[in-house]
């Protein structure tokens, strides 16, 4: 009998064992599940032709932050034009050359009058948050699903663990990343006063303190942890759905992460409207209701986006950020999942001879 290495996954509850065995044919070994080929295999033997590797059930604590380093990153900075526009379609005021009526019209009007690098401004900061924000994000979420998971459906797969330790893991990612996104949406405003980074950060700690920056902490937090919630119970059933086996399927990581992202995004749109209120503090909303300083609390920001723009207002910019998260969470889910699977399979090969 023919042996080989292979990563273990879980479907149910239990670990399924990578490795293939020869059909009764006499012909090549091959696995029921199409996908992704190991190395010395060839296409061709299972149904659908090739077949995909089981996802890791043990990766280690660094594999998943180096995995969710990469995946937050590359979610921010290839989507960032979008999240520019978003900012922008939430103003409750909005300068009249900064009225939109799509994202489209949006990004052609600033890259005609603003200049072709325009949406990209304050990216430099998303990047230096996204990297560790996502790493102890990923990270925490990983232990915390399997931990809860073990305690509340022992062996299984609890959607209420996910949820909780999606819940969790928002407070790790929302304390590193809350000073890059005051930083990043007063970058992104219209007729930003900042010519750059450090000296929006200089700026708003001279005039605000340091308090400013973590001034839409809690609204951040209120926002994120039914998102999250949300997000991640929403990933988990479409996985049950579309890849019951949890193995490595690159097209049902991405569309699980755009549905997750689509259905989170849109529920949780008005908190988004205050957060931004909160972090921009834009000074015609201030001055419109009578506001002398800064703005803070969720319940004044609540009050003051339906003073000015009623039910609607809670979802000013709701187009923008669907459109935003969709292609976002896809990006995170199947670049994580991908060097979560490398990087797992790279470190079983080195302790595992074949």
């Amino acid at each position: 009998m023919e042996l080989s290495c292979g990563v273990g996954g879980r479907s149910g509850g239990k670990r399924q064992a990578a490795s293939t065995a020869p059909p009764p044919s006499g012909g090549p070994p091959s696995s029921a599940v199409p996908g992704l080929l190991m190395d010395g295999e060839s296409p061709g033997g299972g149904v659908g032709g090739e077949e995909y590797e089981s996802l890791p059930t043990s990766a280690s604590l660094s594999t998943h932050m180096t995995a969710g380093a990469v995946a937050g990153i590359l979610e921010h900075t290839v989507m960032y034009p979008v999240d520019s526009v978003k900012t922008r379609m939430q103003s409750l005021q909005p300068d009249p050359k900064a009225q939109y009526r799509s994202v489209f019209e949006a990004l052609k009007k600033m890259i005609h009058t603003e200049g072709f690098w325009r949406p990209l401004r304050g990216i430099n900061v998303t990047v230096v948050g996204a990297g560790p924000a996502h790493a102890l994000y990923f990270a925490c979420y990983e232990n915390m699903k399997r931990t809860l998971s073990d305690i509340i459906q022992h062996g299984g797969n609890s959607h209420l663990a996910n949820g909780v330790a999606g819940s969790m893991a928002t407070l790790l990612h929302d304390g590193v990343m809350n000073p890059a996104e005051v930083v990043k949406q007063r970058m992104q405003m219209y007729n930003s006063p900042y010519k750059s980074v450090l000296e929006c950060i200089r700026t708003v700690y001279k005039t605000e303190g340091s308090g400013a920056f973590y001034r839409s902490y809690t609204t951040q937090l209120t926002m994120n942890v039914p998102f999250q919630a949300i997000h991640f119970i929403t990933y988990e059933v479409m996985q049950e759905q579309i890849n019951p086996r949890r193995q490595y399927s690159p097209l049902t990581h991405i569309i699980s992460g755009a549905v997750a992202g689509a259905v989170a995004a849109a529920a949780t749109t008005p908190l988004d409207v205050c957060k931004t209120l909160l972090n921009t503090q834009e000074n015609v909303v201030l001055s419109s209701v009578n506001v002398s300083g800064h703005l803070s609390g969720m319940a004044n920001a609540f009050r003051t986006v339906y003073q000015l723009g009623g039910i609607a207002g809670y979802f000013k910019g709701v187009q923008a950020r669907v459109i935003y998260q969709m292609p976002s969470t896809a990006i995170s889910w199947s670049v994580y999942e991908f060097f979560k699977y490398i990087l797992t399979k790279r470190e079983l090969e080195k302790r595992t001879p074949c």
